[in-house]
C-alpha cells in the first residue's frame, strides 16, 4: 500500500477564487462577495497580480461607518498587509501562517505558473481537511484575542 503523501495548499483550497480589481469600487467588490456568498475578496492589480484582500468588515468599518461612499472608494486603497501561500506548499504550512497571523482566508498563489492567484484557503477547507487536534489549535490561535 502506498504511504499518503502530505496536503498541499492545493489540495485543501477552494479554486477558482475571483478577484475584485484595485480600481473597481467597494460597492462593485459588495456586488461581487452577495453573488459568490463570501465575505471577503482578493484585490488583484492592473498586472492580474494580488495586492491585498477586502472583506465585507472592511467596507463596513472603513467606509459606511465614517459616512463615505462605497461607489466611490476604489478596493485599492483597503487592501492591508498581504499574506498567501505558494500552492505547492504544505497544508501544515497554511495552517500555521493563518494561525501566526490570525487570518481567516489565505489567498493560494501558483508560483510556478506565473505567480497567479489560484485559490483560497478557509476555515471551512482547514476543518474539512485536517485534525481535530490541528482544528483546535487553530481555533484558539485565531480567535484568541477576539472579543
Amino acid at each position: 500500500m502506498a504511504k499518503n503523501k502530505p496536503l498541499k495548499a492545493r489540495d485543501i483550497m477552494t479554486a477558482g477564487a475571483k478577484c475584485v480589481g484595485e480600481h473597481e469600487s467597494l460597492q462593485d467588490a459588495a456586488r461581487l462577495m452577495r453573488e459568490m456568498q463570501v465575505g471577503a475578496l482578493p484585490i488583484c492589480g492592473d498586472n492580474d497580480r494580488l495586492q491585498g484582500m477586502v472583506t465585507d468588515r472592511d467596507i463596513v468599518i472603513h467606509c459606511v461607518a465614517d459616512g463615505e461612499n462605497p461607489a466611490q472608494i476604489e478596493c485599492g486603497s483597503l487592501g492591508g498587509e498581504l499574506h498567501w501561500i505558494d500552492a505547492d506548499a504544505s497544508a501544515t504550512d497554511a495552517l500555521h501562517l493563518m494561525e501566526q497571523h490570525q487570518i481567516k482566508r489565505l489567498p493560494v498563489i501558483d508560483v510556478q505558473n506565473g505567480h497567479r492567484l489560484c485559490g483560497m484557503i478557509t476555515e471551512a477547507n482547514l476543518a474539512q481537511n485536517l485534525t481535530d487536534k490541528q482544528i483546535a489549535e487553530f481555533a484558539s490561535h485565531v480567535y484568541a484575542g477576539a472579543h
